[in-house]
């Protein structure tokens, strides 16, 4: 009887351990089928963003090649013109060495915001950071654009308190009022006003106000005035020889710096920004 009760114990035992093993086995199976489908939809993933990584550099190339070829054919024309047989006065010299100098600019220009934008792509670590006054910083892009705001009779009204400070990369934050103020010179208009404050801050970021009181944007181009080489206004934005980069520079420079950025029209008039930039 004894061997009896031990035999059905061992059966009782090896039933319960062959269940238990059955269980681990489906719970394996079901963690490796898991494991799987999250591999899969993982490589899934990273092939899409590939592609869509292989989309946004083929439109860039595509941009900057269209971009490219209408200062070269100026350059190569003013040169052609005074390489030819034709006699060309001295004013017309000047003139066209004039013309032929600022495009040469813009391509420089291009190329500079190319690089900047392909470098902050490529990592952050790319970029050093250190703790900066902001008031300085847009008191350095008021004065370098000094000449450009004069000439459009553009008023710049800094109410930045100047005790902010940043732990950020000093050359991107002017980057972004740089950029700002030059959008407004080239395509808000004459006899302005621009106003650039902090109208809010917490522990963790800075909040920023950047308005103009000049001819705003159609609201059909607000979502894509981020966008690179976009062009509201394609011969006037050619004429002034902007590189077509300068608000997507700002968006990157914005994001860099952990925070976020938007624009709007105003009801009163002009196009306004407001964006954060995170303290550390």
């Amino acid at each position: 009887m004894l061997v009896y009760y031990v035999l059905i114990a061992l059966l009782v035992v090896l039933v319960v351990i062959f269940a238990y093993s059955h269980l681990q086995q489906k719970r394996l199976a079901r963690k490796m089928q898991q494991l799987a489908d999250e591999a899969e939809s993982s490589k899934q993933q990273t092939l899409a963003e590939q592609h869509h990584i292989q989309q946004l550099k083929q439109e860039m190339t595509n941009n900057i090649a269209h971009e490219l070829k209408t200062p070269v054919s100026s350059i190569r024309g003013y040169l052609e013109i005074l390489l030819g047989d034709k006699p060309v006065s001295p004013e017309q010299q000047h003139y066209f060495l004039q013309r032929s100098y600022a495009q040469v600019l813009r391509l420089s220009n291009l190329i500079s915001d190319v690089a900047l934008i392909n470098k902050m792509e490529e990592g952050h670590d790319l970029f050093s950071k250190e703790e900066v006054a902001v008031r300085q910083v847009v008191d350095d892009a008021v004065r370098d654009l000094e000449s450009a705001l004069e000439n459009k009779h553009i008023d710049v009204e800094d109410r930045l308190d100047g005790n902010i400070h940043l732990y950020a990369n000093k050359d991107l934050l002017y980057a972004i009022f740089r950029n700002l103020l030059e959008n407004v010179a080239e395509h808000a208009g004459e006899d302005l006003r621009v106003v650039i404050e902090s109208y809010k801050e917490d522990a963790n970021y800075c909040y920023f106000h950047f308005y103009d009181n000049g001819r705003g944007v159609d609201n059909q181009y607000l979502s894509h005035i981020f966008d690179r080489f976009l062009r509201i206004d394609e011969g006037r934005s050619r004429q002034l020889g902007g590189s077509g980069l300068g608000l997507a520079i700002v968006k990157h420079s914005v994001l860099f710096h952990g925070g976020e950025i938007y624009a709007k029209n105003r009801d009163e008039g002009g196009l306004e920004f407001f964006f954060s930039l995170k303290r550390s």
